[in-house]
């Protein structure tokens, strides 16, 4: 038999019986490569768009610029420098500094900052569809933000991140550039 399936067509089979285990093994291994195929690239097509959005998320960026709504109710460009951290492992971090906190209009959010200086850090997750992530705080300047989940808008335009809170009752926005 085992001559058979190696196809020599004698003892133990018919002359038939080997090119036809031979279709029979090419049929298979070919349906299994194309299966395994298929499964690989859903795969990677359900991973490849969030991995994807991920990958341009990592790195460190530099404030742009953020805009936050000031006493007289209107949008002002607050003077502050910062770093925004994202890993490729779901982690991130930021710092914002305010250069002069107490002159103007635009002082620092309180629910986020003390002392003109914005510090957190933890981990994201991204939902591509919905133009979100969140930022579970593990840990912060402002202790009260410590074990909160921020819900943020982004978008990407041009080279930068844009990113806004999804609160209705928050009415800041701010762009990142990568370094």
């Amino acid at each position: 038999m085992r001559v058979a399936i190696l196809g020599s067509g004698t003892k133990g089979g018919t002359s038939d019986e080997g090119p036809h285990m031979k279709k029979l093994l090419l049929l298979g291994v070919v349906s299994l490569f194309i299966g395994m195929t298929a499964m690989t690239l859903s795969g990677s097509q359900d991973r490849g768009g969030t991995e994807g959005i991920q990958r341009r998320f990592v790195g460190a960026w530099q404030l742009a610029w953020l805009e936050e709504e000031g006493a007289d109710g209107k949008i002002h460009r607050a003077d502050c420098t910062g770093l925004l951290v994202y890993t490729r492992d779901g982690h991130m971090s930021v710092q914002v500094m305010y250069r002069n906190p107490l002159a103007g209009t635009n002082a620092a959010p309180v629910q986020y900052a003390q002392g003109g200086y914005e510090a957190s850090f933890g981990r994201y997750e991204i939902d591509e569809r919905a133009h979100i992530f969140t930022y579970h705080v593990e840990g912060a300047l402002v202790r009260s933000l410590i074990g909160k989940d921020l819900t943020r808008v982004y978008d990407f335009s041009g080279k930068q991140l844009i990113v806004k809170s999804s609160s209705p009752d928050e009415h800041w926005r701010a762009a990142w550039e990568h370094y």
